[in-house]
């Protein structure tokens, strides 16, 4: 998994792999997919009609229309990027003070399927401060609320005072810090539910370190704390509630929570390709399997639990591998071995809607959905390379030009995937879409887009991206130049 520097300002990012620190200053069954179917931008000056010249003389700002793809086409001399605001719905950008790696949406009580604006968000984040400014990286916890809904010009949709409150909102970023020592390579949140229905699930986070330790906070209290004015945050509840040692001091990005265990259940991977498996006790205390679970040939760059099976998850490696593994085994090696790239496997997604669904990126831009039911243990007559038929890609796209850093299905929508890549851009698939629909196959004359991506986002040095899983369509991503929260008209 790739770092970026901390300060992009006149550098084009690197993709760096394996804890690199930043220098800068500042088919036998056939899957069918079922188709059901910066804040608001301004400008100081509204623009001319075309061919006519400002009050003052100077000549009008020139827009060109084409279709613009980045990471294909390049911006000439004195051109800037700006996103049709037309094709959102919302969309909306923060900063913090040092850029994050990963964040986690927490799951708040106000209810499922919101559709209203304003919008309000909770979420968590790990910084990565600096070479040498390290002990200023924090554990953020976030409420971002006002968030209104994207006003189109001239649309005849802002026919009431409620549909101007819902549009002329101000943005809110509040924030609630806990004092790290390290980078975040990767941060994961988990939701303990309470006996009592009426008290807030304890939101636990887990952080992979750059320094090879991983830390376990409770947050519960700093999210109380933005609906609870006057209350205070003690130096012991800002502190890591448990210290995981067992990487040692080896560096790692992969960590997940079981969300079929509800006290607590946490996997991690680190790039000498140990996985261990961490499990919160009935007494509140923290306890590690000591043998960890062996099979990759290099680094353990992303973890996911079966959203079905509570002994069940996956690895994906650098070594161009996925791997399926059963806790229950004693022998602590993997029960399916598949290769799906001739690259590193950065990330995948397990989809929770359909469970025999799994999505992978790479590290070459490739990604692709594979079908569990196709995969079968390795015997001696198998094609080693993965070329054997019986374990092909359900879909594969190469669309990115640049490594796949994140990826994500849909929470409530079964065919939709989310995909951020190096090429500063995150993209939105649909994959119930026909290949033979004719209509489909339209892309406006533009070249070389499969006709499933459904909508493309600029995304600065993107890292991470995720659906909102309470909010239809709401994608939030993290990248060089802050947050990005955005709903298209797509999804």
């Amino acid at each position: 998994m790739g770092k970026r520097p901390a300060d992009l300002s006149g550098t084009e990012a690197e993709p760096l792999k394996g804890g690199h620190r930043p220098q800068g200053t500042n088919q036998d069954d056939t899957v069918d997919f079922e188709d059901d179917y910066e804040d608001e931008y301004e400008t100081e000056d509204e623009l001319e009609p075309d061919g006519q010249g400002h009050e003052d003389g100077t000549e009008p700002m020139q827009i060109d229309r084409k279709t613009f793809i980045p990471g294909r086409h390049k911006l000439g001399a004195g051109e800037t990027l700006a996103p049709d605001p037309s094709t959102y719905e919302m969309l909306h950008t923060f900063t913090t003070t040092w850029p994050c790696l990963s964040f986690d949406i927490v799951r708040d009580a106000l209810g499922d399927s919101r559709k209203s604006y304003p919008a309000t968000v909770y979420a968590v984040a790990g910084t990565q401060a600096q070479a040498g400014r390290e002990a200023e990286n924090e554990l953020l916890v976030m409420k971002l609320h006002g968030l209104a809904r994207t006003r189109h010009q001239d649309d005849g949709s802002s026919d009431s005072e409620e549909d101007d409150d819902a549009e002329d909102a101000e943005p809110i970023m509040e924030t609630r810090s806990l004092p790290l020592s390290s980078t975040s390579n990767r941060i994961r949140l988990h939701q303990m539910p309470t006996s009592d229905r009426s008290t807030p699930p304890r939101a636990l986070t887990a952080s992979m370190m750059e320094s090879g330790q991983v830390l376990i906070h409770d947050v519960t209290p700093h999210l109380r704390s933005f609906d609870a004015p006057g209350m205070s945050i003690s130096t012991q509840q800002n502190g890591a509630i448990a210290t995981l040692r067992m990487h040692d001091r080896t560096e790692g990005y992969a960590v997940d929570w079981s969300l079929l265990i509800p006290q607590g259940k946490l996997v991690t991977g680190d790039n000498d390709g140990k996985i261990f498996v961490t499990t919160h006790t009935d007494d509140g205390s923290w306890s590690t399997d000591a043998r960890p679970f062996l099979g990759h040939e290099s680094s353990v760059e992303d973890l996911r639990w079966s959203p079905t099976e509570r002994t069940v998850f996956a690895s994906a490696s650098s070594d161009g591998t996925v791997k399926i593994w059963d806790i229950r085994s004693k022998s602590h090696r993997p029960a399916l071995s598949v290769p799906v790239s001739r690259t590193d496997v950065n990330v995948m997604s397990w989809s929770h809607k359909t469970a025999h669904l799994l999505a992978t990126g790479a590290e070459d831009g490739t990604w692709g959905v594979w079908d569990l039911r196709q995969w079968k243990p390795a015997t001696s007559g198998s094609d080693p390379t993965g070329t054997d038929p019986s374990r092909s890609s359900v879909a594969s796209f190469h669309f990115h030009k640049e490594q796949i850093t994140s990826i994500e299905w849909h929470p409530q929508e079964d065919s939709i995937v989310a995909v951020a890549a190096g090429d500063n851009t995150l993209t939105l698939w649909d994959l119930a879409v026909e290949l033979d629909d004719e209509e489909s196959r339209d892309t406006a004359g533009v070249q070389d887009v499969p006709p499933q991506l459904l909508f493309l986002h600029y995304a600065e040095s993107v890292k991470e991206c995720h659906w909102h899983p309470q909010i239809p369509g709401c994608v939030m991503a993290t990248g060089g130049s802050g947050f990005g929260l955005l709903k298209t008209i797509s999804v």
